[in-house]
């Protein structure tokens, strides 16, 4: 194999040379609000910073015990259930949906049917071999094409766990279906990312230290990986193939990123961050399942703030995960075993105490997220943060009366702080609403019958 990348660039001279300029951490630069001219930092002052609207999908495998995660009530004065009470300081900017069921999910097995088209809402395709599909294009991905090039990073996909291959025998499924959640097309998942310093890398450059020489060199080097690994995929089996397609995805995203930097022009919105602070949240590996957790919430907040990208969906582990939660008083084995409760009051509390812890994470984001201000606003009131799991009770692998929920305003449009009780209603309904409120325009998503009236103000 030829080792040199070839001579001719895809950039000129003088655009490698402003690429350059913008390596690093100093590719936050001219996002920053005081870089912006005058007359267009003070409009923006003006009307509040005209902060743009950001949406996020993050899901728990195995669902949850309904009993304790259900309210009683309905509406703005609802008891939280002990599932929820995490939820406490934040419940004003929290929309707990029920009653919202999955009914292309009813056929298929237990796991992988459903989770493969959390956003997607259609049927998955029972397969062994290459003819994979989702049903459709997932919900985020629809919703980051209404904003492509008008962020450097168009979705993010992040997740704790690697994607697993091969064939669950047990059920005649491809475990690659528990992987994924996003879906560019119903036969090509979204590749994910699991290592919280490369997401820090893919959102702001590369290191500044890089030589000028190697910098010089970076675009051609990625016309050459292309080209030679287009080559090599067709060679490929099929679950390898899905590997050269995440590695070909990843290169592509630099491509993108290095585009957006060279364009020279001016974004329509400019968030107020010190870059100094965007170096300082440069993160490690974390070796412990919490802080690998943390550290990648903590990234994707600051990927909004940013505004890096407006789009994000994050797995806390994959289907069917087996993940131990020993570490929570009390609990004495792996999630998916706990779920497989049997009406057994010993499971059933260790159940839904992980469902509780998983609650405490998301109460912990949108908390970060509140106290980031923007204009008169802040973070979490321009974001639409969906948290939930592709079943309801574990044991029974049920995908009607899905555990959801809703965080922030949408940017004023969603009255926040109640317990809607639907029955019977498609959650594709939910990513209807979503949407619209994302500006983009549907006649129908999924199995949807048109958006939640009642979500929306």
């Amino acid at each position: 194999m030829n080792t040199q990348p070839p001579t001719k660039a895809r950039m000129n001279n003088a655009t490698r040379r402003r690429f350059l300029k913008g390596m690093g951490v100093s590719l936050a630069l001219p996002w920053m609000h005081s870089a912006l001219p005058s007359s267009v930092r003070a409009a923006s002052d003006a009307t509040g910073g005209n902060a743009p609207l950001r949406t996020a999908f993050l899901y728990f495998p195995n669902g949850v015990w309904e009993k304790a995660w259900v309210p009683e009530t309905e509406g703005s004065d609802y008891t939280l259930t002990p599932s929820l009470e995490p939820l406490a300081d934040v419940r004003s900017d929290v929309l707990v949906l029920s009653g919202l069921d999955k009914k292309n999910s009813h056929g298929g097995d237990g796991h992988y049917a459903k989770t493969a088209n959390f956003l997607t809402g259609m049927p998955v395709t029972k397969t062994t071999s290459k003819d994979i599909s989702s049903g459709g294009i997932s919900v985020d991905q629809l919703i980051a094409k209404q904003f492509k090039g008008k962020t450097p990073i168009t979705s993010l996909e992040l997740a704790t766990e690697p994607v697993i291959s091969g064939i669950d025998s047990n059920v005649g499924y491809t475990r690659l279906y528990g992987s994924y959640i996003s879906w560019e097309t119903p036969n090509r998942p979204v590749a994910k990312e699991m290592n919280p310093r490369i997401v820090y890398d893919r959102l702001f450059g590369r290191d500044a230290n890089t030589s000028q020489s190697e910098a010089e060199s970076y675009q051609n080097l990625l016309d050459y990986v292309l080209d030679d690994a287009k080559r090599v995929r067709g060679r490929l089996g099929r679950d390898d193939q899905f590997k050269m397609d995440e590695y070909l995805e990843a290169v592509r995203a630099v491509e993108r990123r290095i585009e957006f930097a060279t364009r020279g022009q001016a974004r329509e919105w400019e968030p107020s961050i010190d870059p100094a602070e965007i170096a300082r949240r440069r993160p490690g590996v974390p070796n412990d399942f919490r802080e690998h957790i943390d550290v990648m919430l903590d990234l994707m907040v600051l990927a909004f703030q940013t505004d890096s990208t407006r789009v994000a969906s994050f797995m806390f582990a994959n289907d069917v995960s087996g993940r131990n939660f020993s570490f929570l008083d009390g609990v004495k084995g792996g999630h998916h075993e706990m779920s497989h409760h049997e009406n057994k009051d010993a499971k059933i509390d260790q159940y839904q105490q992980i469902n509780r812890w998983h609650v405490e994470q998301f109460a912990t984001l949108l908390k970060k997220m509140k106290g980031i201000q923007e204009g008169e606003s802040t973070l979490l009131d321009n974001s639409m943060i969906m948290f939930g799991s592709s079943i309801s009770d574990g044991n029974r692998h049920d995908p009607d009366n899905l555990p959801i929920l809703v965080a922030g305003r949408g940017g004023g449009k969603i009255q926040s702080g109640r317990h809607i009780a639907y029955k019977d209603m498609p959650l594709c309904n939910l990513y209807h609403s979503m949407l619209d409120a994302n500006g983009v325009e549907v006649e129908s998503f999924g199995d949807s019958t048109g958006p939640l009236a009642e979500l929306l103000s």
